[in-house]
């Protein structure tokens, strides 16, 4: 039966799905599309972050490719990452985001407002965000949130142009079903196509015919024109030359200026020099002469310390003649 062999490739499709989104899930799995070859078996997976999914020197891929050849018996299978540019377009990515966050504990109501945001900004034609369940948190009763901005399909084949993806987030207290339908800059609705522009030819000018005389009125406007025009050129010209002198002139005392600056600078520079050398010269002089006048100082000191050491030398000895003259003479004395 043809049905069977339906139901088998799309189960067999869901479930390589399912193992896919458990393996690149950090990678922001979004998408796959299985397109067979007569020699290999293309899959094609649409990531936000397609470093995550290829892995350190490209481990991870091969790993998959191996699995999927025996588990799912593929013939041939060959990975190729695709990278989703706009994230904030893709309406599975934006499910899975605010899924984590909501997960995470962050506010609902935050979380949409931001999404939203973030959509529009990126030229979004229309969004609708609905969130449905425990919004207000334990204890509290279930309720449905609707968020939308812009141009929005529900209803008939154009349907299938806006990107529609739902999930079920499970934060501490409950469970809040998401829902995002996003239409993206580029779709093009059929009820906003202007059939009559593109069917209705555009009316064909009429052919003129010109005689001689307007023949000649244009060559005679063109040549006033050309005349013109040289004049103007020539004015421009004079100007630019005007302007040219009065800057070169202006350039030229400005130089003139700065080489007398300069020069006056250089003057005051010698003499500061010269005052500076003189200054030192009698700064040096005026510390010999110190150095000198200490010295002499110092001699006249070691000098009259001489003297009176040697005055007192004159002293003791004249004392001690002194004192052996009172002993001979008491010597004497004492004979007698």
């Amino acid at each position: 039966m043809i049905e069977r062999t339906f139901i088998q490739q799309n189960m067999k499709k869901i479930e390589l799905e399912r193992y896919i989104k458990e393996q690149m899930d950090r990678a922001g799995f979004t998408q796959l599309d299985i397109v067979k070859t007569p020699l290999v078996t293309r899959i094609i997976i649409n990531v936000t972050h397609p470093g995550l999914a290829i892995g350190k020197s490209g481990q991870n891929i091969k790993r998959i490719t191996l699995e999927l050849a025996e588990k799912f018996k593929i013939e041939n299978p060959q990975l190729e990452i695709q990278e989703i540019k706009v994230p904030e377009l893709d309406a599975k990515a934006v499910v899975d985001k605010m899924k984590t966050l909501l997960e995470r504990g962050y506010s609902w109501r935050s979380v949409a407002y931001k999404t939203m945001h973030e959509i529009s900004s990126k030229g979004a034609q229309g969004v609708e965000i609905i969130l449905s369940g425990a919004l207000g948190g334990k204890g509290e009763r279930k309720r449905k949130q609707r968020i939308a901005t812009g141009y929005m399909k529900k209803t008939g084949d154009q349907v299938k142009l806006v990107d529609y993806a739902k999930a079920t987030s499970y934060p501490k207290y409950g469970a809040i079903g998401i829902k995002v339908r996003i239409v993206r800059p580029e779709t093009v609705f059929p009820d906003k196509i202007d059939i009559r522009s593109i069917i209705s030819p555009k009316p064909e000018e009429p052919l003129k015919v010109e005689t001689v005389e307007e023949k000649k009125e244009e060559g005679q406007k063109a040549e006033a024109k050309e005349t013109a025009s040289e004049k103007e050129t020539t004015k421009e010209k004079a100007q630019e030359n005007e302007e040219k002198e009065k800057k070169e002139t202006k350039e030229t005392g400005e130089k003139e200026k700065l080489e007398e600056k300069a020069a006056e600078e250089k003057i005051e520079e010698k003499a500061k020099e010269k005052k500076s050398a003189g200054k030192q010269k009698e700064e040096k002089t005026s510390a010999k002469e110190h150095a000198e006048g200490k010295k002499k100082e110092e001699e006249k000191e070691k000098k009259h310390e001489h003297a009176k050491a040697m005055e007192k030398k004159e002293a003791e000895k004249a004392s001690e003649k002194k004192q052996e003259k009172g002993k001979s003479e008491k010597e004497k004395e004492a004979g007698k």
